[in-house]
């Protein structure tokens, strides 16, 4: 197992996804567990991007729940459809939002966070168990580019914990 990432942080975002694909899938492969891979998937986010929050939130008993992140503490409950974090998993479907102000309802877990975009997870039936939530303190700083990357890691954190 890999003791560090080898990435340029200089280098363009689409860059460093493409370098740290094949260092995510050598994390998690071998490893079953959902709670060991989402740690270091969220500890690789955060390195490598700086973003202000990386983490999971896992489905339990109807409520998503926290689960390994990086970055301040963070709410540790939210209810379906609420925030961008229930919305997610409401609709099963990614969820960007270019600035959090204008999201509906959206959960102000930090006011530093300016940007979102939420990936679910599903298990091998196409249930939502859980979301990989990122905050950014930046307007619009997600593109098209970080949620093709992200969802395709989500892709291969679902092959590793729910297949």
């Amino acid at each position: 197992m890999a003791e560090s990432l080898l990435f340029d942080a200089h280098a363009p975002r689409e860059a460093r996804y493409e370098v740290l694909t094949s260092q995510l899938k050598a994390l998690m492969t071998g490893e079953l567990d959902a709670i060991a891979n989402a740690a270091n998937m969220s500890a690789l986010i955060s390195e490598a991007f700086g973003f202000h929050w990386v983490g999971f939130y896992f489905v339990k008993e109807n409520t998503l729940v926290l689960g390994p992140f990086q970055g301040p503490i963070a709410c540790t409950r939210i209810a379906l459809g609420k925030g961008v974090c229930g919305t997610a998993w409401e609709n099963a479907t990614t969820v960007l939002v270019p600035d959090v102000e204008q999201f509906p309802g959206h959960i102000a877990c930090s006011a530093l966070s300016k940007s979102e975009i939420v990936i679910p997870i599903k298990n091998s039936t196409g249930t939502v168990v859980g979301v990989l939530d990122i905050d950014s303190s930046e307007l619009n700083d997600f593109s098209p580019i970080d949620q093709a990357y992200l969802e395709s890691w989500v892709k291969l954190y679902e092959e590793a914990c729910y297949a």
